[in-house]
Formats: C-alpha cells, sequence, structure tokens
C-alpha cells in the first residue's frame, strides 16, 4: 500500500501486540481458562478558529486497555489508562478477581477459533498528515473566510476546527491471535450564521476522509456552509398533513441506523426490538438492497475483523426488502443458538444501492411533498418502532424547491416507514459506516401549523 512499513507506527504496534501477549499470558498464569484483550493509542491535533482568531490547539495522546478473563463460564473485566507494566499487571488480577464473584454463564467465552482471522490484510487505512499547528489554522481560516465573504447576510461564524489523528488499536485473545493496524482519520469543519430581517439560521459543512488530500478545500466548505445556511433564511412553518418526505442524504443513514439497532443481537436476545422474528421475512420495500463491504481500501467503516477478532465478510444484509441476516456478536449468537456474523463493535460499510439518479430525480418522483435536511430530538422508540422527531427542510411542488420549513415534527412507525421507501438517489454520502442516497418514503405525519 502506499504506506511504507518503516514508519515509527508500525514498531509501536510490535510492542503493542508484546505488552498484549504478556497481559494474555499473564492471566492464564493467574488461573484463566481463556481471555481476551485490546490496547488502543491515538494520537493527533485538534485546532479551531472563530472569526479569524484561535480559539484552542490540542495535542491528543491517549491510549489504554481493556480486558475479559474468564475462569470457566464467570467473566472478570478491566480497564486502565496506565500502560505501564506494573498497571497492566495490576488490571490483570483484578478482572481475575472479579471473574470469582460473578455468576456462571455458559454463553461467556472468546470467540470461537474457526471464525477468527488470523492472517488480516491490510486495507490501505493509514495515511498521516504531518500538519503543523499554523498550517491547520490557516486552513480553518479559511474556510470561514470563505464562507463569511460569500454574502453579506453571513452575519457571524461559530466556527471552523481541523483533526487529524492517527491511531492503532491491537486485538488478542487465548486461542493465539494477535493482531492490529493503524488508521488515520482528518477532518475539516465550519458552521456559520446568516441573518434575514429579523431571522437567523445557522448550517455547517464538513469534509471527512481516511487520507488527508481527499479532503474538500477549505474554500469548499465554506462556500457550503454558506450556501446550506442562506437556504434556510424564510422559513416557515406548514400546515399538519400527511404527506411524501424524501431523507436528504447526509441525514438518511440515520434511518438505517435504527436497522442496524434493531437488528443487533443485543437487542434481540433481550425481545427489546421492533423488529424480533423478521430474519428471512420481508421488512422493506422490494427497491431497498443493502450490501456490506468490510474491506473497501481506505474506507471509513472497514475492518479485517470486528473487536472480537472474528473475521469480517461481505455480505448481502437486504436483498428485494427481505432480510437475511441479524448482527451478533459471540454473546448474543451463543443465546441465541446462532454464529457470530463479526458485527462485535459495530457494522462494516454498508452499501445501499440507488433505484434512482441524484436528489433531482428522486423529487421529480415525489412531486409534492417534504425534503427533510435536519432532525432534531431523540424520539424513537426501538422496541416499539414508533418515530417522533423534530425536523426541518424544504417544501416541494412538482418536484421544486419552493421554500425552506422549520418547527415541524414528522411521526410514523419505523416498521410502516421501512415498507413506505419508494426510492434511493443516486447521490450517496460517503461520510459514514452506512452509503446511501436519499430516501423516498410514500407517507408520513407532519405536525406543523
Amino acid at each position: 500500500m502506499t504506506q511504507p512499513q518503516q514508519h515509527p507506527i508500525y514498531n509501536q504496534i510490535d510492542d503493542v501486540k508484546n505488552a498484549v501477549a504478556d497481559v494474555l499470558a499473564h492471566a492464564k498464569k493467574l488461573g484463566a481458562t481463556s481471555a481476551e484483550a485490546a490496547m488502543s493509542s491515538t494520537s493527533g491535533l485538534s485546532v479551531s478558529t472563530r472569526m479569524g482568531e484561535v480559539e484552542t490547539i490540542e495535542f491528543n495522546q491517549d491510549g489504554g486497555l481493556g480486558i475479559s478473563v474468564y475462569v470457566g463460564n464467570h467473566k472478570g473485566s478491566a480497564s486502565t489508562a496506565d500502560l505501564s507494566p506494573d498497571a497492566l499487571r495490576s488490571v490483570v488480577e483484578k478482572a481475575v478477581d472479579i471473574a470469582r464473584f460473578t455468576s456462571d454463564d455458559p454463553c461467556n467465552g472468546v470467540a470461537d477459533k474457526a471464525l477468527l482471522e488470523m492472517s488480516p490484510t491490510d486495507l490501505d487505512l493509514f495515511h498521516p498528515w504531518q500538519v503543523s499547528p499554523d498550517e491547520a489554522i490557516e486552513q480553518c481560516v479559511a474556510a470561514e473566510k470563505a464562507a463569511l465573504e460569500f454574502d453579506p447576510r453571513i452575519v457571524n461564524s461559530d466556527g471552523a476546527s481541523l483533526s487529524s489523528h492517527q491511531g492503532i488499536r491491537v486485538y488478542g485473545n487465548s486461542h493465539g491471535l494477535i493482531a492490529g493496524f493503524p488508521r488515520t482519520r482528518h477532518s475539516l469543519s465550519t458552521m456559520v450564521i446568516g441573518k434575514e430581517g429579523e431571522q437567523m439560521q445557522r448550517d455547517s459543512a464538513y469534509s471527512l476522509s481516511r487520507v488527508h488530500t481527499d479532503l474538500k478545500s477549505p474554500e469548499e466548505v465554506g462556500l457550503e456552509a454558506a450556501q446550506s445556511t442562506l437556504a434556510k433564511l424564510g422559513s416557515r412553518k406548514v400546515s399538519t398533513r400527511k404527506v411524501p418526505v424524501i431523507f436528504r442524504a447526509d441525514i438518511a443513514n440515520s434511518l438505517f441506523g435504527h436497522l442496524v439497532s434493531g437488528i443487533g443481537g443485543g437487542a434481540l436476545y433481550r425481545k427489546s426490538s421492533f423488529l424480533l422474528d423478521s430474519l428471512d421475512t420481508q421488512i422493506f420495500n422490494r427497491c431497498v438492497n443493502i450490501e456490506e463491504k468490510p474491506h473497501l481500501l481506505r474506507g471509513l467503516a472497514s475492518s479485517p475483523f470486528d473487536s472480537e477478532g472474528v473475521k469480517t465478510i461481505d455480505r448481502e444484509i437486504i436483498t428485494d426488502g427481505v432480510l437475511n441476516t441479524y448482527l451478533l456478536a459471540s454473546y448474543a449468537a451463543r443465546r441465541m443458538n446462532m454464529q457470530s456474523t463479526g458485527h462485535a463493535g459495530g457494522i462494516h460499510n454498508w452499501l445501499v444501492k440507488p433505484t434512482h439518479g441524484d436528489l433531482t430525480s428522486l423529487l421529480a418522483s415525489m412531486g409534492t411533498g417534504l425534503l427533510v435536511t435536519e432532525l432534531m430530538g431523540q424520539g424513537v422508540n426501538t422496541v416499539t418502532g414508533d418515530y417522533s422527531r423534530g425536523a426541518a427542510g424544504f417544501w416541494v411542488e412538482n418536484g421544486e424547491l419552493q421554500y425552506p420549513v422549520s418547527e415541524i415534527t414528522i411521526a410514523g412507525n419505523l416498521k410502516d416507514m421501512f415498507m413506505g421507501i419508494e426510492g434511493v438517489g443516486g447521490d450517496i454520502e460517503c461520510r459514514g459506516a452506512v452509503q446511501t442516497g436519499s430516501i423516498l418514503l410514500n407517507n408520513m405525519q407532519i405536525a406543523g401549523e
């Protein structure tokens, strides 16, 4: 890959692997029948400005170790941010002591050896950026400047920030797996305030990537923030009604976030999900297809193995609206008499297949309704599926944006919303674990005036 193995971080990984091996050996010496441990280390720079003045410059250096030991079927866990040899030995001893007092649970234990990724591949996730504080400040100031100079109605700034971090995570368990790899993450963002008459609005823009050269320029970020803010000026309420709704791509991933919660093993074995007993059944309209690609090079959610060392593989999550798999870590899988799916710690690059062209095409299909660009509040019950959140966006007629809308609530039930999806735009949002375009739903309740 593009980063040479001579980078100092690779020596650090070797040191961390040795430390994890020592921790696991110490656990075995103290009587643990099995154990698993993860050690992480992150370093980087964060800078923020406001109105051209520096607000913060932070150099980050964080690390920690977490360990779970099993004495038979008894589990004990402990963690520490002190990575000195004495502290590591002490945290192992604490975990073993705790295990002696916990209840016997036959579902406890490290992941099955046959499922582990013993030879992880390089996914090109490490691209360090030797950005200086002065250079970071320049980028933040440039982003704010571009926004403030775009239009006289942009009257203030909530600031700009740049972050560049690199880190490693090494996982090991008593099956002989000890593996880890380096990762980088860079971002640039700004938020500005616009005013027209007595009304004020704010909005933001950001860019995020593993590779700093893939970030948008400060001027692009500033321009996007200014345009988004200006578009919200003059917003009004709409009357209470039921209409089709489009979730713009940058918030559409939240819908699939509720799917992740609903088919996660923890919610399922506790019987606290609105998607109980949904495996191999149709839970979406047939137009919805989702695949998981854990090994995308430079992917923001790419990983060769999950947080238990289980190998990640390509999966068809949803095919023609049918749910093909739950998302299971080892404990939940055993509780459900199933097998781990490699989802301890989260999902890995979900790709939602488009059915339409860009957002304009999706707006034309909707005709008249609401384009939602912002969601507020936490009114989602993943046990019942009931959904009610504050929203803002734009009223649409004949496929054209008419005026901005604010101070409304949209409501429904997630089961009905999933089945009511009629289209997925080709305007793919790639800055998260779920990569999706805008989503058209056939009908939702809007509470306004």
